[in-house]
């Protein structure tokens, strides 16, 4: 049962979506699941997970980024953790990872595998290499149609990490993305 599942993808490809939908599978096995993300994502709430459709799930949020917070929180008992956004938790979360793996415990990991400029994001790259599985899931582009497997930055900022949504951000595959 103790394995590191990893979701990725651009913006809008339903990694949060997939991962609540796992959530709600152990749910209905009744397996005992927590779930966090980054203080930084607060673009649809501040105390839930929300996808870009509209579901829900409440979580933790995880503020100073440092691994105690996260094992603060964790019950005895608890069978899932599972982080949202992973690309903006610190290398810490390959550790953390790593450690409820060996405790027994199945860890789902759903976030960015690139930024907007096409560069590794983050964590992600070593929680792919250190998964069981890894997922990756497609966006449409918005220009073609086709799939989307890059995030297109709308604006002119140069920050890797600047949080937002459709007014910021679209999906785009590699020929749209690239022009």
């Amino acid at each position: 049962m103790s394995r590191i599942e990893v979701i990725c993808g651009s913006m809008f490809s339903g990694k949060s979506e997939e991962l609540l939908r796992r959530l709600k599978r152990a749910d209905i096995a009744k397996r005992k699941s927590q779930l966090f993300k980054p203080e930084c994502d607060n673009r649809y709430s501040t105390t839930e997970v929300a996808t870009h459709s509209g579901k829900k799930r409440s979580c933790h949020v995880v503020e100073s980024g440092r691994e105690e917070e996260i094992f603060k929180h964790i019950f005895y008992d608890t069978e899932i953790v599972a982080f949202d956004e992973a690309q903006f938790f610190g290398d810490y979360i390959v550790s953390v990872a790593n450690t409820l793996v060996r405790s027994g415990v199945r860890v789902i990991i759903a976030g960015l595998d690139m930024d907007s400029s096409g560069a590794p994001f983050g964590p992600m790259p070593k929680l792919m290499a250190l998964a069981e599985e890894v997922v990756k899931l497609t966006a449409v582009c918005e220009v073609c149609g086709e799939s989307a497997t890059h995030t297109y930055r709308k604006t002119k900022s140069k920050k890797q990490i600047l949080v937002g949504e459709a007014d910021i951000y679209e999906a785009r595959c590699r020929k749209h993305w690239q022009n």
